[in-house]
């Protein structure tokens, strides 16, 4: 495969999974500041499959699709506004979590057990993320951000963490299989 071949098939991957997050961003569940949504899954997912490149990258794109204003955040929102607002901790911290979950299993090894370690830690991370931001935007004490922007999330969060272990890892094992895409799927060099 050609260096430019390569370079589109990442680019091609980040747009398919910045698109594939912004449609289980609509799959949610209401709570008073925090929705859950899919969104969460769809980041694990997409580090698991395609690792930190490829996983932050396709993040930064689905950051900068809302960004724009296309409703691709949770309850079909979009714009720099919510960003800005007291949720935009969190879609910033997918651009980390996919980086840093798809980082450890690069380093590590792509199985389950490595893969839920990598998925609990990026959850962490997502909800620290959006905890700090959520905190400063509405002017909460440390432990009313942990009330409204953790606690809530952690069972749920366990339970997206092991789904995108187990789905990723399994899709990603086909991809490799059916050549889509390879052991290290980072772009050649320019």
């Amino acid at each position: 495969m050609s260096p430019q071949s390569k370079k589109l098939r990442f680019i091609v991957n980040g747009a398919l999974f910045a698109a594939l997050t912004a449609i289980m961003a609509q799959i949610e569940i209401p709570l008073p500041i925090v929705p859950i949504s899919g969104q969460t899954l769809a980041v694990g997912l997409t580090a698991t499959i395609l690792g930190s490149r490829q996983g932050a990258v396709a993040m930064v794109g689905y950051a900068a699709l809302g960004a724009v204003g296309l409703p691709v955040f949770a309850g079909f929102s979009g714009g720099a506004q919510v960003l800005a607002g007291p949720t935009g901790g969190y879609i910033f911290g997918f651009i980390l979590t996919a980086f840093i979950t798809g980082y450890i299993l690069e380093k590590t090894s792509f199985n389950l057990p490595m893969a839920i370690v990598a998925n609990v830690t990026g959850m962490i991370i997502t909800l620290l993320c959006g905890t700090i931001q959520l905190k400063f935007v509405l002017d909460m004490t440390w432990n009313q951000a942990l009330a409204a922007g953790v606690y809530p999330f952690i069972a749920v969060g366990l339970i997206k963490a092991f789904l995108a272990s187990w789905i990723g890892i399994i899709v990603r094992k086909r991809l490799i299989q059916a050549r889509y895409i390879k052991e290290d799927t980072q772009p050649a060099a320019s």
